[in-house]
């Protein structure tokens, strides 16, 4: 507390400064592992996650417009860092910076939260935060690479849907994982740990066995989502589908397993398919069960009220004005 209270106390350009470099610096690292799994189709080098966007968008959620010169920072190290400087690299970082801003000027439009605990919030992120702001990535940067003359015309389109799939899945994916870190203030109860450590180790089982196998079985993947919205809402189902779409975009860079005898394209569709539809399944089921969970709790704290005014009413004694207890139930005063 007392460092949060001393940086506070720094000059306000010194703390935008720091906060520009730590973003710049939180970006480029996510897309340097983004380019750890990069997959060739049409000749285009294409990334089926790309995490920096979910990073970005979060950013903006939490810490609102001072973010942007930090990501525009990140987006210009990391395409510095695989192609050579030129009007077309410009143009990459402007949609690389422009998508994110979009993004959260559409979701703070519909009164988004960050707890995801409605479901309209889920559909929100996923529907104008991913699938709606990243057409403006991915259109400027393969743009700028067709204009430029590093695109032939004829994979326009492939490498366009690619581009868009991969922004659109770094948020579905990562920026619901990092909202969910950042609200983290307590452990779990003990008695779900012995259940979550089941879940794991199934979950460590299934996802490499329906991967990695020869038939196709990724279907198997689907059962470990419900189960983990179902128990832990995103707790659980965002790690699962993070996990899962790993081991696939690995196994799918080696032609191996449920992606063995595919052309490139016919890999890169097919994990993009995937990635797509389990991260939809993760977030839009847990956003449901949240609300659901919420909504119940609300009834039950209504009940007891009601109960506790009628005891009082049939004591004879008026009920006095409800108290918040530290488990966030409501009581009475001298209860």
């Amino acid at each position: 507390m007392a460092a949060v209270v001393g940086i506070r106390a720094w000059p306000r350009p010194v703390v935008l400064a720091l906060g520009t470099l730590l973003v710049a610096a939180c970006y480029y690292a996510a897309g340097r592992i983004g380019l750890m799994q990069q997959l060739v189709a049409e000749g285009a080098v294409v990334t089926p996650i790309w995490p920096p966007t979910g990073l970005a968008v979060t950013c903006l959620l939490l810490f609102g417009p001072a973010c942007v010169p930090g990501i525009a920072v990140g987006a210009l190290l990391v395409v510095a860092s695989i192609t050579p400087p030129g009007p077309a690299a410009i143009g990459v970082v402007a949609g690389n910076t422009a998508a994110p801003v979009c993004a959260y000027l559409m979701l703070r439009a519909v009164g988004f939260r960050t707890d995801l605990a409605r479901i309209r919030d889920g559909v929100a992120l996923v529907f104008l935060g991913a699938l709606a702001a990243m057409l403006v990535s991915s259109g400027a940067g393969v743009g700028m690479l067709a204009l430029g003359g590093k695109l032939p015309a004829g994979d326009v389109w492939f490498v366009w849907l690619a581009w868009w799939v991969g922004d659109a899945m770094g948020v579905v994916i990562v920026t619901p994982l990092l909202l969910l870190l950042y609200r983290a203030r307590r452990a779990p109860p003990r008695d779900r740990w012995a259940e979550a450590a089941v879940f794991v180790l199934v979950a460590g089982v299934v996802v490499p066995l329906a991967v990695y196998s020869r038939v196709s079985m990724l279907f198997l993947v689907y059962p470990l989502l419900i189960w983990a919205a179902l128990r832990f809402q995103l707790a659980g189902s965002m790690p699962c589908a993070l996990f899962a779409s790993v081991m696939a975009t690995v196994a799918a860079g080696d032609h191996t397993g449920s992606f063995g005898r595919l052309t490139d394209v016919e890999v890169m569709v097919k994990l993009q398919a995937f990635n797509g539809t389990m991260a939809l399944t993760a977030l839009l089921l847990s956003s449901v069960i949240s609300e659901q969970l919420h909504t119940r709790r609300s009834v039950e704290r209504a009940c007891q009220e009601l109960v506790e005014a009628l005891q009082h009413l049939s004591a004879g004694t008026p009920p006095g004005p409800p108290r918040r207890t530290e488990g966030g139930a409501t009581g009475r005063p001298g209860e």
